[in-house]
């Protein structure tokens, strides 16, 4: 039976952000990763030299920690990709965020009219039901919006990527997406040429080769260090005696092994790590787990016979007569993403869940909607364009916040808690819907507990710390405050 101080559960970057600051302070780990590559959704996956993401991922923060441990990683090999985005409606393209004139301009002047009236009827409903905070996703974007324009450029898009109604999602969802974005805004930015909305920015860092450079760079130093990286290994059963983790029951193809160690980070789902305690916890905790749901995605890379097609990065597409909800173009991630620089690599993004006619779907049927479908949204591709294709299916990738999220994640996280050596990170470890350097934060919070400080990593808000506006002042608050949080709850526990 092997043994090391720390053992990590999963590959992303949660979980090797973990072992690469571990590493830092001389500690050893090892990670457990179920698939045959790291970097979870923030891998890049390759089809005949082709190379494309898992949705779309940027590097950026204004977290200095953050930023420095991904120059220490990849150096050079950083390229600055400028932001481009937009929203395909009714065919016609619509600046992301919202540019008033344009928008105006393609809806008309009815339509427009209807808009500026709708948005002044929220704002009055709003002045005389006085600071009522909103609950739902639709409360929250009409709120903001007003009706007609939520209608427009937020109802059709949200329900393809969540499968439920508006109306059953939370605010928390969009506090943290659509971050000070409005119409009065919109309004001041063409009057008086103001600044973008604060929470988006114009260039990022990309690695050159797609985001799993990254974590596969990270694993090479990992395992130069000594701390290794298996892959292909599932983490089937985590043992305990009483609030203390002795060891993890490992499967890798046909064969099981044991691993024993002092530290436990998890960032698998926390609803799946709950079922896979031994023994079991509390009936309750069972059942919050279960009330945990996700929602899964896949993606159709499609190799298309044009050297270049829109400029954008990515584009939403929002008209409720197309399956697809977004469409990366690769090429404009990065040039070397592409081999061959006559052709163009198209991502097409459909939002489903397991078992739903979508993921059921066989692979050549994907292939032959989303080839039918860039073909009608006129974006350059003309039929017989599509060359190739291929799908990767993605589970979990999204944690649902719909109305009962909380309550059920209050108590997974009351029970998490309660051991002494296991603390879970990231997106699907904490059930929250972040990004990839809200994820890192945690681990390093995590990591940093293990070798001596005392973190609260839970306190670390994924509202506030929503990362395009997230700065260094910011950080070193919410780490003091994680550590207060610590404080207090230490001294609570010696006084009882």
């Amino acid at each position: 039976m092997q043994s090391f101080p720390v053992v990590i559960i999963g590959g992303g970057p949660a979980g090797l952000t973990a072992g690469y600051e571990l590493m830092k302070h001389g500690k050893q780990s090892i990670v457990l990763e179920k698939g045959d590559k790291v970097g979870g959704i923030s891998r890049t996956e390759t089809y005949k030299g082709y190379r494309f993401d898992i949705g779309g991922h940027r590097f950026f923060t204004k977290v200095s920690e953050v930023q420095e441990v991904w120059k220490e990683i990849l150096g050079d090999d950083f390229i600055q990709t400028p932001r481009m985005s937009r929203i395909y409606y009714n065919g016609k393209f619509y600046d992301y965020p919202l540019s008033l004139m344009k928008t105006l301009k393609n809806l008309g002047p009815i339509t427009s009219t209807h808009i500026v009236a709708s948005y002044l009827k929220a704002k009055a409903k709003k002045y005389v039901a006085g600071d009522i905070e909103a609950e739902t996703f639709e409360d929250w974007v009409i709120d903001c919006f007003g009706e007609r324009l939520y209608r427009i450029f937020f109802k059709t898009y949200t329900e393809k990527v969540w499968g439920i109604p508006c109306s059953q999602i939370r605010a928390d969802w969009a506090a943290q997406r659509i971050q000070n974005l409005s119409l009065k805004q919109a309004v001041l930015n063409a009057l008086f040429g103001n600044q973008n909305a604060k929470s988006l920015i114009k260039t990022f860092d990309y690695p050159r080769l797609g985001p799993g450079m990254m974590w596969e760079r990270c694993q090479e130093l990992l395992e130069r260090h000594g701390s290794p990286v298996h892959l292909n290994t599932e983490v089937v059963r985590v043992e305990r005696e009483g609030q203390r983790i002795t060891k993890v029951i490992l499967k890798q193809g046909d064969e099981l092994s044991e691993l024993t160690g002092e530290h436990f980070v998890n960032s698998m789902p926390i609803a799946a790590l709950v079922h896979r305690l031994d023994p079991l916890p509390p009936d309750e905790v069972l059942a919050a787990a279960r009330g945990l749901k996700y929602r899964d995605f896949l993606i159709v890379s499609l190799i298309i016979d044009r050297p270049e097609l829109f400029p954008d990065n990515w584009l939403y597409i929002h008209s409720p007569e197309f399956r697809v909800g977004r469409i990366q173009n690769f090429k404009n991630w990065s040039p070397e993403m592409v081999p061959d620089s006559s052709k163009t690599c198209l991502g097409m993004e459909y939002f489903c869940s397991e078992g739903d006619d979508l993921w059921e779907m066989s692979n050549d049927k994907l292939i032959e909607l989303a080839s039918q479908e860039i073909v009608r949204l006129n974006l350059g591709v003309q039929p017989g364009d599509v060359e190739d294709g291929c799908i990767i299916r993605q589970y979990k990738a999204y944690p649902v916040y719909d109305g009962e999220y909380r309550q059920h994640l209050k108590v997974l996280e009351d029970y998490i808690k309660t051991f002494e050596n296991l603390q879970t990170v990231g997106r699907n470890g904490m059930h929250r819907y972040n990004n990839q350097d809200h994820s890192m934060l945690t681990a390093l919070l995590a990591a940093k507990n293990i070798v001596g400080e005392q973190h609260d990593i839970w306190n670390v808000n994924v509202e506030r710390s929503y990362h395009e506006n997230f700065t260094n002042e910011e950080w070193s608050k919410v780490k003091q405050d994680a550590q207060s949080t610590k404080d207090d709850s230490v001294s609570l526990s010696r006084a009882a």
